[in-house]
């Protein structure tokens, strides 16, 4: 098994990207969610980490040679980074799911490539300059790295990167491989440890001057306001969802109910932009209700690692015990339980797949971003109706439309203020689609183009001409 294989080379990757944080020798575990069990001990950065690692940043960007660099050359750099990921996919995706608790197939198959593609797109654009500050969530550690790293890095900036303290190892190895691809010292610096220490350290810290962060809303409401009462950095954030995944009554049910069911319960529902409050018209209602339950019974829980697992544990205990808080309040809303609802097991952080239906908007469970599996399942008359209540929230990350009708698709997409809208799909990632959101779901946008404008400073430069040839 992979996870097997990798000991040593995670080993390894510990004692060499984290030398900042190891000279002072304090360490934290980092757990399997599976077992609870500790996986490793991590190097645990703090304040004084954090000023090392941007002292080793600000100098390699005044002093070094990255950001002056020709395009090319660090485009290339980028593509060796790109090839290496590609050869060590197994031992990536195995370290994902050791620490994340994904299915090992979801990793290995979908996240792994879209990683690589996203190198290689930002490689192929690379081009000018800054010293940022990244933090981000520990639902999508590579995917993450990728969205923060590749740009920045294509920018030629220096970067220092705090890991997600419950997933710190991914990162940890992919620094290994961004020292065998050529990347000059200081450019890239990761620093594992506490948000309250390293993490506010970061955001706060006068020498960084952009801040870019995937997490929680009242966590990057914390980071903007570091930001702010420090150098006034601009910063980028990608925020909580509460995403409407909306059924119409001309849809095709089973295909409906699938699709709900996946943009809900990927990625054990751990996901920013998960299709977390189910829309179905009046008129086909009962017949999803009874079709989404057997779907969700049917589904595959287990060791991640095992083929066929759909899946897997939840992150920690605090993220475990947080989905059965939800779900024991959607039992006292008065919200009807039509499966699920506990654990699975005794040891590990297992969730039943767990369906609501007679959801109302006022229950937390509708309104709350619960990051679980816990599909929430409310019932609409028309269009004008779904829009407002689709709206009435205060998040704006993403929404699903499910219709056969291109009238509907098209009046739903302008009405939905989110910053995705996938019709007839969900989850569908690409690494030039832009990807944020409105309200408080977040700042900016990332991939794509678009996501260069946030590592990237404009400058006016004006001089007068000695007898111009044209006026």
């Amino acid at each position: 098994m992979a996870a097997r294989r990798i000991s040593s080379l995670l080993s390894r990757s510990l004692s060499v990207s984290s030398a900042f944080s190891l000279s002072l020798g304090k360490t934290f575990p980092t757990f399997d969610p599976r077992t609870g069990e500790v996986i490793a001990n991590v190097a645990e950065g703090d304040a004084e980490d954090i000023n090392r690692a941007v002292s080793a940043a600000r100098k390699a960007f005044d002093e070094g040679p990255w950001p002056r660099m020709s395009p090319y050359e660090r485009s290339r750099i980028l593509l060796r980074f790109a090839d290496l990921a590609e050869k060590h996919n197994d031992e990536l995706a195995a370290l994902e799911t050791w620490n994340n608790g994904k299915p090992y197939e979801q990793a290995a198959k979908a996240e792994l490539p879209l990683f690589v593609r996203l190198f290689r797109y930002y490689a192929d654009i690379a081009r000018a300059n800054w010293c940022c500050g990244t933090d981000y969530s520990w639902n999508f550690p590579l995917m993450m790295f990728a969205w923060k790293v590749g740009p920045a890095l294509a920018c030629g900036n220096t970067i220092v990167l705090k890991t997600a303290e419950q997933t710190p190892l991914t990162a940890l190895f992919a620094a290994k491989l961004f020292h065998e691809a050529g990347l000059p010292p200081g450019v890239l610096n990761i620093v594992s440890g506490y948000g309250p220490t390293a993490g506010a350290a970061l955001a706060s810290h006068m020498d960084v001057d952009k801040i870019a962060f995937t997490g929680s809303t009242d966590t990057g409401k914390i980071v903007q306001e570091l930001a702010s009462k420090s150098n006034l950095k601009p910063v980028t954030l990608e925020l909580g969802g509460k995403s409407p995944f909306i059924v119409c009554e001309d849809a095709d049910i089973d295909q409906a109910v699938e699709l709900a069911h996946f943009a809900l319960f990927f990625n054990q529902g751990q996901c920013c932009c998960a299709g977390s409050r189910t829309f179905v018209h009046e008129s086909v209602y009962d017949e999803f209700i009874e079709k989404a339950k057997a779907r969700a019974l049917s589904r595959t829980v287990g060791d991640p690692f095992k083929k066929g697992i759909e899946q897997g544990p939840q992150i920690d205990p605090e993220q475990f015990a947080k989905v059965l808080r939800y779900i024991r309040s959607g039992i006292e809303s008065n919200a009807t339980l039509e499966c699920g609802g506990g654990r699975i097991g005794s040891k590990g952080y297992f969730v039943q797949p767990t369906v609501f239906s007679n959801v109302q908007d006022d229950m937390l469970i509708a309104k709350d971003e619960i990051f679980g599996p816990v599909q929430s399942i409310l019932k609409y008359k028309d269009l004008d109706e779904v829009i407002r209540r689709a709206n009435s929230t205060r998040y704006g990350l993403a929404a699903g439309v499910f219709t056969k009708n291109i009238n509907t698709a098209n009046t739903l997409t302008r009405a939905l203020r989110v910053g995705t809208v996938w019709v007839n799909c969900f989850d569908v990632f690409d690494a030039a689609i832009p990807f944020g959101g409105y309200k408080m779901s977040g700042v900016g946008r990332e991939k794509g183009i678009y996501s260069l404008n946030n590592y990237l400073q404009v400058k006016a430069v004006i001089t007068p001409l000695k007898n111009p040839a044209w006026l």
